[in-house]
């Protein structure tokens, strides 16, 4: 099963007076995610959306326990610190932390995709 995450970063003069939108998209039984989030930047956002996504896969069992899933997120840095392929700052590592925590428990793949092809953007104007 295909999922994907996201996130944009909002204008500085927002009505929610929030940094960002984090999101995420699973396809296959429709389900679509968003909210304002404060992030300190946009990995930080982009980690909130992977977490935010895990979580849903990990209290919704029902629409997970017969597939495998592979994940899509369009920031190269974050699929590739939770791929151990990049260092990561000191002060992200409990986010990595409860990833891999996540992907020892559910052996996902991680991948990175173009913007373009992020699902998760797809109704981020509504």
């Amino acid at each position: 099963m295909e999922c994907f995450f996201g996130s944009y970063n909002l204008p500085a003069d927002n009505d929610v007076r929030k940094s960002s939108v984090v999101t995420f998209h699973i396809p296959e039984i429709g389900i679509r995610f968003k909210a304002p989030f404060d992030a300190v930047d946009s990995d930080h956002s982009d980690y909130a959306s992977l977490l935010a996504l895990l979580e849903f896969i990990d209290s919704n069992q029902k629409y997970f326990s017969n597939h495998g899933f592979e994940i899509f997120g369009d920031n190269l840095h974050v699929v590739n610190q939770v791929n151990q392929k990049e260092d990561i700052p000191a002060k992200f590592r409990p986010l990595l932390e409860k990833a891999m925590a996540y992907r020892k428990k559910y052996r996902f793949s991680l991948q990175w995709v173009a913007p373009r092809d992020n699902s998760a953007f797809d109704f981020l104007f509504d």
